[in-house]
């Protein structure tokens, strides 16, 4: 699974890198579009290759039964995901932030739901205060105003 894992992401990092290169990686005025996208599937690509390496030369273990435990938990922690994105529309980044990290926090890291909701505050507020506050990037506004 690692190397299988390992060489999709590879190819996807190679594909980021090959459309990032008909943007300008710099410009007058600092960075351009084309220079986090380069660095980023360069980066992919080097981590995919380690994976594949590292699994590559890893010792095999011996046939185990496999745990789906971990598996499930991704899978609902990426439906959750695309829960985040598709409700952000209506109810805004800030409310959806908070409601997804206390899912995340709550059921995936199984911690105390007061726990879950200081996290999401906190993280919330961090997050109004880094990017409408201190750099003036408004974050996306639901229907009702926040």
């Amino acid at each position: 699974g690692d190397v299988v894992s390992g060489a999709i992401l590879a190819a996807l990092g190679l594909y980021i890198v090959t459309q990032a290169r008909f943007w300008n990686y710099y410009n007058p005025d600092g960075p351009g579009p084309g220079f986090f996208p380069t660095w980023y599937g360069v980066l992919m690509i080097g981590l995919a290759l380690w994976l594949i390496i590292s699994t590559a030369v890893k010792p095999k273990a011996q046939k185990t039964r496999n745990d789906f435990s971990g598996t499930k938990r991704a899978l609902i922690a990426w439906l959750a995901f695309a829960a985040f994105v598709g409700v952000m529309g209506v109810l805004g980044f800030l409310v959806s932030f908070v409601l997804f990290t206390i899912f995340i926090v709550a059921y995936i890291f199984q911690q105390r739901l007061l726990t879950a909701v200081l996290t999401a505050v906190i993280g919330a507020v961090a997050f109004y205060i880094v990017f409408p506050v201190l750099l003036g990037v408004p974050l996306p506004v639901g229907r009702f105003g926040f």
